[in-house]
């Protein structure tokens, strides 16, 4: 009877311990958060961030998924596919004015991610008639080549970054927007269509102006730093639910961003992140031409010559300037869909940059880092353009160039 006994306490006993075994909840796995990008050089602080094991540091789990289009984009992060991407600085209030989307959208702008980059790039048409930054020659350039064939130039979304430094330079060379076509190609996509001649120029960021250039078919007429110092270019853009719901998360993955920005200006560091960036799964373009133009080394084409900025090379963090998302900048591309005819009546300026950049996440973020947050809503001037004030946006449009 004993032996029974103690036979049913073993039998309770193992049945008492497996089931507070199986009563363990398994933890619920970690949420990835996905940002997409687009093959551009100035994807690299995602790519830096992922590559180093930043993102991990900083305790979140990221997905890096390239995109093929700034449209793809545009929609993956207002519908929540994606929570935020390497995105046009200017690419949300093209969409929250009815430019690049339907109006009304919002994608909320957290952060900087580089200044300068871009270029514009002319066809062998042109090789001989202008060169490089030799704006003052290219109105007549584009007419000699008129005369032979229609000119068409290219930009990667209606009001993106590239769109308006292609419009200020046509401003600039005196050459009315109306009297070229004008056409969206995604910036992968650039050269390839230069080569079939479906335009005449493009404008868009690298490495996709040193590849035309080292394949031959166009030159470097004028980088977008010429056009604007330090200008801002790509931001990182998120979806409005996760900015609102998962406000700590979004500061981890901005804190891990800023580290890799960081990084990546410390020049020695450039070797390697450009045998990141020409990975097939990354940029896919050569190395020789990312690296070249990641240092500041712009071989031209055209038998131009080779052009080597020494401070106004891509920069991601310049010692905390690149980061600060401005107010000011938002609005002077708000400014520019005015002047270009984009909008036929002003924005609400500052209520929208107020709706759209978050400014107040990036200083609590920047304040825990220890990074300056720099000045905003303060007058400025791009090298071809009168002063702006963003206080004054009426006085600006009214003695601008069109």
């Amino acid at each position: 009877m004993k032996s029974i006994i103690n036979r049913v306490l073993l039998v309770v006993t193992l049945s008492s311990i497996l089931t507070g075994v199986t009563s363990f909840k398994t933890p619920p796995p970690v949420r990835k958060i996905k940002l997409g990008f687009i093959s551009l050089t100035d994807c690299a602080p995602l790519v830096v961030a992922k590559e180093l094991g930043l993102f991990a540091k900083y305790g979140v789990e990221v997905e890096l998924e390239k995109q093929a289009s700034w449209a793809v984009i545009r929609d993956k992060i207002l519908n929540g596919e994606i929570d935020g991407a390497h995105c046009l600085f200017s690419m949300p209030f093209s969409v929250y004015t009815g430019i690049g989307g339907k109006a009304g959208q919002e994608m909320k702008i957290a952060m900087v991610l580089n200044n300068n980059g871009q270029a514009i790039t002319l066809s062998k048409d042109f090789c001989g008639l202008v060169g490089y930054k030799d704006v003052t020659k290219a109105a007549g350039a584009v007419k000699t080549v008129q005369g032979r064939k229609e000119v068409t130039f290219a930009m990667t979304f209606p009001g993106g970054t590239h769109d308006i430094w292609l419009r200020n330079w046509l401003a600039a060379a005196g050459i009315n927007q109306k009297s070229v076509g004008i056409i969206t190609i995604p910036p992968p996509q650039m050269v390839a269509n230069m080569k079939v001649d479906n335009m005449e120029g493009y404008s868009v960021g690298e490495p996709w102006n040193g590849v035309g250039a080292a394949q031959g078919i166009g030159f470097t007429h004028i980088s977008s730093q010429d056009i604007w110092k330090h200008h801002p270019e790509k931001a990182l853009v998120v979806n409005s639910k996760f900015a609102a719901t998962e406000k700590e998360e979004l500061k981890k993955v901005m804190k891990a961003i800023i580290e890799a920005c960081k990084w990546l200006d410390v020049m020695s560091n450039r070797t390697k992140a450009a045998s990141w960036l020409t990975k097939p799964n990354y940029v896919n373009a050569p190395l020789q031409v990312i690296e070249a133009r990641l240092k500041g080394s712009y071989d031209l084409g055209c038998d131009i010559g080779v052009q080597k900025y020494k401070d106004d090379y891509m920069t991601f963090y310049n010692n905390g300037i690149v980061n600060t998302p401005k107010k000011s900048y938002g609005i002077w591309f708000l400014a520019q869909f005015v002047r270009f005819s984009y909008l036929k009546t002003d924005p609400d300026y500052k209520a929208i940059a107020d709706k759209l950049i978050l400014n107040d996440l990036y200083e609590e973020v920047a304040k825990e880092m220890g990074v300056p947050v720099q000045p905003d809503m303060q007058a400025f001037k791009t090298t071809y353009d009168v002063p702006f004030d963003p206080n004054n946006v009426a006085a600006y449009l009214k003695t601008t160039k069109r």
